[in-house]
């Protein structure tokens, strides 16, 4: 394995290259359009070279950042090294965004270049224009030839371990997705972690090959999974996304010995009870978060590999993990403190609680060093990144409980994040969305429960006078809000209601929107069935 101290990503990326040049880095596997791709590290180093030359010939140096959108493909990964060689942040693109929420994150991030494919190019100038700034545009495959110059002087000076890689969009609580600064000191480390996890996950060094089909722009894939096998000498095997008719052909043809999950692609394969051992090929685990505790055991028995859970997030994602056996696959462990991570559980005045009693789980490096190891803050945002680090200690949001062992336990979400398939949806977003609507007098986005997704998006709507409570109202609702987002964020459910509990402040209480014997989706419009990729409904 690579030591990381004092380095940047490029600093071990060059290493990795010197020491497994033969060996297998990266795997596109096949599609419709195109077969299996693999391209080993000194074929990697060599694309790198090219790119990075040509954005330096441009005058693109550090300091500067460039959004990226190529989707979960290898010329992702080929470009996010060439430019944090150069100093450059990567700023990928979630490539669902519609217009609106594209230019939003063109402004906010500030970015000079935007690097995409061919199958992108339309969505991205469509972005450009409506952006208040005016980023230069280059398709991947005229990089090394046409990129247009940079618009000023980079900065001076040489890449440190505490420059910005990447700037990742996650979604909030208060509406629009906040840009995370991650360093090339905190990726470095989040790979490193991945290396430290032991039982069986434990990775051999240059014998992995790790299938990971969360999308490129996700810390998960874009990051944990990346490093951890630039420091390894393996392999990652990255398909354009999650796939249940091809998985376990992927998985064979690649020979994956690792593969990541959420709980929703267990529900999936499960569901085909068609197969069993004889698929699995070379594979030896599974690592993810999300697996319903009924499903764990059922999955394992069935394929005879382990599932082991982590958790982690954008801002933090050197993953707290139980991966030594017992596992307690029969219910919501996800892992204990570790020495380089110090957790507690904490009430609403952010007094600590007793052992075995849900509140908020809080986390830090160290008394001495709180943020080592942690995102650099929330770009534009010092208000919010000083909120989340209040009392010296990072915020999570999400509801735990720790046994006498120092076990945590996962109990709920982030307060107003409804997470549908992986992907966290701030409810606050998707109502302000819905408010423009000149129906909606008030709306109150709630996460209800979904077989197949885990939570699904309900709006609880109240309309205007004279407009009606029927299904064509609430179609109308949902194109326009389909039509101006990613389509895994308008509400799969629509409930008309007559009036919504409010404070005394006049805020939403949503927690009292239904009793407790009220059945929520008694009278809602199911819109499910039409929140999928491709054309706007409107």
């Amino acid at each position: 394995m690579i030591e990381i101290d004092g380095k940047t990503v490029d600093e071990v990326f060059r290493e990795a290259v010197a020491r497994w040049p033969d060996n297998t880095m990266l795997v596109a596997p096949e599609t419709a359009r195109a077969p299996i791709r693999q391209l080993t590290y000194l074929e990697t180093a060599l694309a790198v070279d090219a790119h990075s030359q040509a954005l330096a010939r441009a005058g693109y140096g550090r300091g500067m950042r460039v959004a990226v959108l190529l989707g979960a493909t290898l010329e992702h990964y080929l470009v996010k090294l060439a430019l944090n060689r150069l100093g450059l942040s990567c700023v990928p693109v979630n490539p669902d965004y519609r217009t609106a929420e594209l230019a939003y994150l063109l402004e906010d991030s500030g970015a000079v270049l935007a690097i995409c494919s061919d199958d992108f190019s339309a969505q991205m100038r469509e972005g450009i224009a409506a952006a208040q700034t005016n980023p230069r545009m280059v398709a991947f495959d005229d990089i090394l030839d046409r990129l247009p110059p940079a618009p000023f002087v980079p900065d001076g000076g040489g890449v440190t371990p505490q420059d910005e890689a990447s700037l990742l969009y996650t979604s909030g609580t208060t509406g629009r997705p906040k840009g995370c600064i991650l360093g090339h000191e905190y990726e470095l480390m989040v790979g490193a972690t991945y290396l430290d996890v032991p039982g069986h996950i434990s990775l051999r060094e240059g014998q992995e090959r790790i299938l990971n089909p969360l999308p490129a722009f996700h810390v998960n894939a874009g990051v944990l999974t990346f490093l951890a096998t630039i420091q390894s000498g393996n392999a990652m095997i990255q398909p354009e996304r999650f796939s249940a008719k091809t998985w376990w052909r992927d998985i064979q043809d690649t020979g994956a010995t690792i593969f990541h999950y959420l709980g929703v692609v267990i529900s999936v394969l499960l569901a085909d009870t068609s197969t069993g051992p004889e698929v699995i090929g070379n594979l030896r685990a599974g690592l993810g978060a999300g697996v319903d505790p009924s499903l764990h055991g059922v999955f394992e028995e069935r394929f005879g590999i382990p599932l082991v859970e982590a958790w982690g997030m954008t801002e933090m994602c050197r993953v707290l993990h139980i991966a030594e056996d017992p596992r307690m696959i029969d219910t919501r462990a996800m892992g204990r403190a570790r020495n380089d991570l110090e957790c507690r559980v904490v009430g609403g005045d952010g007094t600590e609680l007793p052992r075995g009693t849900p509140g908020e789980l809080l986390i830090r490096h160290s008394a001495e060093t709180p943020r080592k190891g942690f995102f650099s803050g929330y770009l534009n945002k010092p208000d919010a990144t000083a909120e989340v680090w209040r009392d010296g200690w990072f915020h999570t949001g999400d509801t735990v409980t720790m046994d006498a062992s120092g076990m945590v336990f996962f109990v709920d979400r982030a307060k107003n994040i409804i997470r549908r398939s992986g992907e966290n949806i701030a409810a606050a977003e998707v109502e302000n969305v819905l408010f423009e609507d000149s129906r909606v007098v008030n709306v109150a986005c709630i996460a209800v429960p979904d077989q197949m997704r885990e939570e699904e998006v309900m709006a609880c709507i109240v309309l205007g006078e004279g407009v009606a409570p029927d299904e064509a109202t609430a179609r109308a609702i949902f194109d326009r809000a389909f039509a101006q987002m990613a389509y895994f964020k308008p509400p799969g459910w629509i409930r008309f209601m007559t009036e919504l509990p409010v404070t005394g402040t006049q805020k939403v209480v949503k927690h009292k929107i239904f009793g407790d014997d009220e059945d929520a989706f008694a009278g809602a419009f199911d819109f499910r069935a039409l929140k999928k990729r491709g054309p706007r409904n409107s």
